[in-house]
Parts: structure tokens; sequence; C-alpha cells
């Protein structure tokens, strides 16, 4: 999510310092992030109970939970406040995406480094050994990645070509490799033929890849309808969300057990798991194809999603009345 470079606000749980705010005091409305003098944050990600940041002069910092390493800074000491992740020499961050007990940077040079837990091979470096500073991903040879997402124990990655790259878990085919069977290593995910990828969203046991063409594409577990197929059988490679007739989607996030999606023409659409009210629909009821979220603001425009473990968030823009 990106940031207005003078903003950095963040409440809630706070039991693992993963507010950053010098506390383990839960915050139950927005208090500042606690940064050092002259630092702006152009980006930040969340995961289960850590954070992640990314600066604009391309330093990475993290803070929360450190039990993995996963705020690689070499130990694997919390901390309630931010830290610089140890990057290698000369090496700027363009991307950061917080996952379940690992993180992942993008690199200005398109490369992948990752670091927390392994135990999966969410890590991507052919091991399973966690690591408590960066390492680098395996990507195959010539991949340029333009995007990164992590999941509990998965990670997704976007290279320049318009394919997608996946490892880690793959007990209910999030890896979208056509198997069940995790990876230490990026393996392809088996895309229909002539498709090309624009942003991916790892989730809980699932995955999300929205098309040039503006379709959504799901694969994983599927128990919830999280994958929108009108089905609840998981897949163990990518099938089409079942959108309204007409709709293009611009954006895609994938939460715990459920997905959004944004529309061209600034509406969301909400599918999966919903007994905590998370697709916004006014009920509790699973959904296993897309309904839209209720809009509770008139002469609103929605310009960004992300879907969290059981809740969802929209940010808006008014309409002009004129």
């Amino acid at each position: 999510m990106a940031l207005p470079t003078d903003m950095a606000l963040v409440w809630g749980d706070n039991a693992s310092g993963q507010l950053g705010d010098g506390t383990t005091t839960n915050r139950h409305t927005p208090v500042d992030l606690l940064l050092s003098a002259g630092a702006q944050v152009t980006a930040v990600s969340a995961g289960a109970d850590h954070s992640l940041a990314l600066a604009s002069d391309g330093r990475v910092l993290a803070w929360g939970g450190n039990s993995d390493g996963q705020l690689g800074d070499g130990t694997t000491s919390g901390g309630t406040a931010p830290v610089e992740v140890d990057l290698p020499a000369g090496i700027r961050g363009r991307a950061v995406s917080a996952g379940g007990l690992h993180s992942l940077a993008l690199t200005s040079d398109g490369r992948v480094l990752a670091w927390g837990d392994n135990s999966s091979g969410q890590l991507g470096d052919g091991t399973r050994a966690g690591r408590s500073t960066p390492v680098a991903v395996l990507l195959p040879a010539g991949a340029r990645v333009t995007a990164v997402s992590a999941g509990i124990d998965h990670s997704l990655a976007l290279t320049s070509d318009g394919r997608v790259l996946a490892w880690g878990n793959s007990g209910f085919g999030q890896l979208g490799d056509g198997t069940t069977a995790s990876s230490s290593t990026p393996v392809a995910v088996d895309l229909p033929a002539d498709t090309r990828v624009t942003a991916v969203s790892a989730g809980g046991l699932h995955s999300l890849a929205l098309t040039s063409d503006g379709r959504v594409l799901a694969w994983g577990d599927n128990a919830s309808g999280q994958l929108g197929d009108s089905m609840t059988t998981e897949h163990l490679a990518p099938v089409a969300v079942h959108l309204p007739a007409g709709i293009q989607v611009t954006a895609v996030s994938a939460g715990g057990f459920h997905a959004l999606a944004l529309t061209s023409d600034g509406r969301v659409l909400a599918w999966g798991d919903n007994a905590s009210g998370q697709l916004g629909d006014g009920t509790s009821t699973n959904r296993t194809t897309p309904v839209p979220v209720v809009r509770l603001l008139t002469d609103t425009r929605v310009t960004a999603i992300a879907a969290g473990l059981f809740h969802s968030v929209a940010q808006a823009v008014a309409l002009s009345s004129t």
C-alpha cells in the first residue's frame, strides 16, 4: 500500500510491537509510527505479527515479532520501533511484502530478497533454513521481477513478461503448478495459454492473479469459496473467477480465506469466507462467486483495496459534485 511520504499511521493489536510506536499497547485509533528524523515512508506491508516499510531512500524498515528473523536485522529479538533490514551493500528496495513469519523485498534491479521463517521453503533460496538477514531468491535465469507478494507460508512474484513464479507451501495447490508439492525454489504457475498477468496477491492458502484484460485467476484452497469459481473444491492450477458480465478488474487482494477485486468503475467485489462479515455484503454468508460490497458512502469511488485475515479495507475518494 502506497502512502504519502509524510504519513505513517498504525493501529490495532500490538502485543509483539507490530505497530512500531515504541510500545506494546494496543491502539484503537491510529497513532504515528516511530520513525527516525527525516525518514520518509513510501509503502507499508503488515504480516502476522510484524510490519515492513519502504523508505524513500530505498532502505527497508521492519518492526514487531522476530521469532523467525522476519525483521531481517540479523537477530531474533523483536522490536517495538523500526529497525533497518540488513540489505546487501548498495542494494535499494523497490517494494516490500510481509507474510506470515517471513518477508520479501523487490530490489531496484529486479531481484527478490527474502528472510524469516523458511520451514516450507517460502524464502525460495533452495533450503528450508530460516534466515535472519536477507538472502536472494533463486530466480530462473533472465527473470526480472516487477512485483512480489508474501502469503502465510508461500510467496509469489510477477515477472516483467507477465509470468508468475511461486514457492513455499503448496499443500492446497497454492503454488499453481498443478501439484501439491511444496518447493524451496520458484516454480512457474501454470497459466492459461496467451495469458499475461499484471498483478499478484498471495493469501492464506490461495493465490490470485489479475490479467492484462481485466480477468481474475485463482488457485489453491477453496473450502470457503475463495477461488470464486462457484465451487468449494481446491484447484492446483489457475481457474477463472466468475466475474459478473462486462466487469473489468483493476486490482486484487487475497485475504486469509477471502478475496477482493476492485473494478474499473471504482466498485469492490468480494468472495469467500464471510463469517466475520469481511465480504461487506451485509451478511455473514460465505460466497463462492463475487458479490458487490455494499457502498455505505454515496458519491465515492474506491481507489485501493486490501484483504486481511478476517477483515477488509478500501480507500475511497469523493466524486466531484459538478
